[in-house]
């Protein structure tokens, strides 16, 4: 991480509190570095659109939520799914984001590879061309 300067400067990776504020939810309206549990716009986005329609106390819990399985999983897994629910006007919550990571990963096909066998009287001739043994 870049150094910081000046004073009252702060970079938190939410990783490293996030089980914490998970079982503390209360803790997380008044926390000192709360801006920092935003890891991008989409994330603050969300949050308030959790805001707008529930209670300050489920808002903080969902988005605690929401922010654990971004960082146990996939933290640009969980930002594309509350860009695309932002943006077809859904809403938001733990459970559509879990549906939409398993929908994702089902689509996600595995590369296939395939692997020509081997001619092996290619060496065999190679042997024979060389005095029929090996040193």
């Amino acid at each position: 991480m870049p150094r910081l300067r000046g004073k009252d400067q702060a970079r938190i990776d939410y990783r490293h509190i996030i089980d914490w504020l998970v079982r503390k939810p209360g803790a997380f309206e008044n926390y000192r570095y709360k801006q920092e549990m935003f890891p991008s716009t989409w994330f603050r986005i969300a949050y308030d659109q959790l805001r707008s329609r529930k209670t300050l106390e489920c808002t903080n819990r969902e988005y605690l939520e929401i922010l654990q399985l971004a960082g146990h999983e996939s933290e640009l897994g969980v930002q594309q799914a509350l860009k695309t629910m932002l943006q077809e006007e859904k809403l938001i919550g733990i459970e559509a984001i879990r549906e939409f990571l398993l929908e994702a990963d089902s689509k996600a096909m595995p590369p296939v590879s395939t692997v020509a066998p081997v001619d092996l009287r290619t060496y065999d001739a190679l042997l024979s061309s060389q005095g029929g043994g090996v040193c």
